[in-house]
């Protein structure tokens, strides 16, 4: 299985290091708030451990479970301490409303992140389309996946099976500006009445 670093330690990060727990990975919690941090490790139990701000992760794959705005900066301040591992961006870069993308139209936070990382660091997209609480419900959603790299986005894919999910790759890391769209798109979706329960998926069914 697995060795997964989370930096981070709210909704996303909980339902994530719930999940990767219960699919015999191993687990590290890293937060600029140490406490809540090792609270968080406490709460998810099963082996969970607390890592240090700023040292080098013990995770193969570093999940940035962080609001967007602070992805890049964080990627910036560990820099070569994120050299060699895989580095996933679950991030949505939503405008105050969430009517919009606060970043350009032209990249995405993904590769933002791939530009402020050391060049042995892989990014990967992921995770981004799936609300919290849907994550947490342990059913097998799909994960639409994004990265320049083949072997790293076969570690991810690995990884998100072992949770029980679908992962379902969307291409290179350009494709990751579409995907945080489709995001954006969830919102509108979930707020004109669908509600926050959905979310989106592949249908692999024959049609005529």
């Amino acid at each position: 299985m697995s060795s997964i670093s989370i930096i981070g330690a709210g909704n996303m990060a909980t339902a994530i290091g719930t999940q990767a727990l219960k699919g015999g990975n191993t687990v590290e919690v890293i937060g600029r708030d140490a406490d809540k941090a090792a609270a968080l490790a406490r709460t998810l139990g099963n082996g969970a451990t607390a890592g240090t701000w700023g040292a080098v992760p013990t995770g193969d794959i570093v999940i940035l479970a962080v609001l967007f705005a602070g992805a890049v900066p964080i990627v910036r301040e560990y820099g070569d301490a994120l050299a060699d591992k895989i580095v996933v961006d679950i991030t949505n870069p939503f405008n105050a409303d969430a009517t919009g993308l606060a970043i350009p139209q032209d990249t995405s936070v993904a590769q933002m992140i791939a530009e402020a990382a050391p060049a042995r660091a892989h990014v990967v997209k992921a995770f981004n389309t799936l609300f919290s609480h849907v994550l947490a419900a342990g059913n097998p959603v799909d994960v639409f996946i994004a990265g320049d790299n083949a072997q790293a986005k076969a570690s991810v894919s690995a990884f998100i099976t072992s949770l029980g999910l679908r992962p379902r790759d969307a291409g290179d890391l350009s494709m990751a500006h579409w995907l945080e769209g489709a995001g954006l798109l969830e919102m509108g979706l979930a707020r004109n009445g669908l509600g926050f329960n959905l979310s989106l998926a592949v249908n692999l069914g024959t049609t005529i």
